[in-house]
């Protein structure tokens, strides 16, 4: 028995996401709500599925993020705009996308994985973003002893021939508290820290797309990991004491 080919998306996923971006209205998607679940949801949550696996770990292959695993449905992010304060009130995404976060930091902004398609590109990214303050003190805070290890992951070979860093938001001067001539300085003047990677959309819709997207997330895997630790610390802590107020 021949074996299925690994998830990936069809030419109508591409052609509803181009329709969408051309009728972006709720008297539009609304008719067409099966469409977008058959062509874009399923096969999104496969592919989740598929993803997961290769975080967890096979008999073939190491997991590289186990403490990032989540069903597809908490993944996949939602295909419906936030338009409370946003200028642009067109209701829906031009995109399809999903966010791993890890376990115990799913309400913050702690580092995790992201990958998302719409019709121009496929991107792929790992990273902390948009780090609430609190959390973007402790980033900081713990780079200044562990510069070193971050700049030998992001200069590793393999993720530099598969992503590119981010510009970080960086500061137009060192943060407060923070000594202006660490050696630390290029990285705590960021406000968020994260690879990616752009590629042609029509990657999608090859039986090869897991693959390529696992490639990259296991690549960024130990940034992601070492940006987590003193927020993993943190939230420790915080459990710790709220356990013995309790008791």
């Amino acid at each position: 028995m021949a074996k299925p080919a690994a998830p990936h998306f069809t030419p109508e996923a591409l052609a509803f996401l181009r329709s969408l971006a051309r009728n972006n209205r709720r008297e539009w998607f609304t008719p067409r709500k099966a469409v977008f679940e058959a062509t874009l949801k399923a096969p999104m949550h496969a592919v989740i599925l598929a993803i997961n696996d290769a975080m967890a770990g096979t008999t073939a292959s190491a997991g590289f993020a186990p403490h990032h695993i989540a069903p597809p449905q908490k993944c996949m992010m939602r295909i419906y705009r936030d338009t409370r304060f946003a200028a642009d009130k067109t209701p829906y995404k031009k995109h399809i996308a999903a966010w791993w976060s890890r376990a115990g930091l799913e309400k913050t902004s702690g580092g995790g994985f992201y990958f998302h398609l719409s019709p121009k590109e496929l991107v792929v990214a790992a990273g902390v973003y948009m780090p609430q303050r609190e959390q973007l003190l402790a980033i900081r805070t713990y780079l200044l002893d562990h510069h070193a290890e971050l700049r030998r992951h992001l200069q590793s070979r393999k993720l530099r021939s598969l992503m590119e860093e981010f510009d970080g938001l960086r500061l137009t001067r060192s943060p407060k508290g923070f000594p202006k001539d660490h050696p630390a300085m290029d990285f705590l003047v960021c406000r968020q820290w994260s690879v990616a990677a752009t590629l042609p959309a029509e990657i999608a819709l090859q039986p090869t797309l897991v693959q390529e997207i696992v490639s990259r997330l296991r690549a960024a895997a130990p940034v992601v990991e070492l940006l987590n630790r003193p927020l993993v610390t943190r939230l420790a802590a915080q459990t710790s004491l709220h356990k013995r107020s309790i008791f």
